[in-house]
């Protein structure tokens, strides 16, 4: 083994341990193993998106499709989504989530007079 691959080991290890240490800050567990060694472990990554993520996100979506309905009524925009049925199967999806819901209809009734 050449100094450069001794070089090389030694750098790959202080990676791991530098990742291992960033990893720690987050918190960490200890576990005794059945030889007395205590291992150390990182906790682990909580869910990156959180609840309230998922719902400003639902709720940004009802919106938008509430302003469509608004802008452009009713009847057209549930021709625009049948349209989108009988297109491929990436049109047969949108359609599937683009259908008006009875939030959206709700609000896109209340939003209708302001665009006008």
């Amino acid at each position: 083994m050449g100094l450069g691959d001794e070089k090389h080991q030694f750098n790959k290890r202080l990676r791991a341990l530098a990742r291992k240490d960033r990893a720690m800050e987050r918190g960490f567990t200890t576990q005794l193993r059945p030889d007395g060694l205590l291992i150390v472990k990182p906790k682990r990554r909580a869910f990156a998106i959180s609840g309230r993520s998922l719902v400003l996100f639902a709720a940004a979506f009802v919106g938008f499709k509430a302003l469509a309905m608004a802008e452009l009524g009713q009847a057209t925009y549930e021709s625009h989504v049948a349209e989108l049925k009988s297109g491929t199967v990436i049109e047969q999806v949108g359609a599937l989530v683009m259908q008006p819901d009875p939030a959206s209809v709700f609000v896109g009734n209340h939003l209708r007079p302001y665009l006008r």
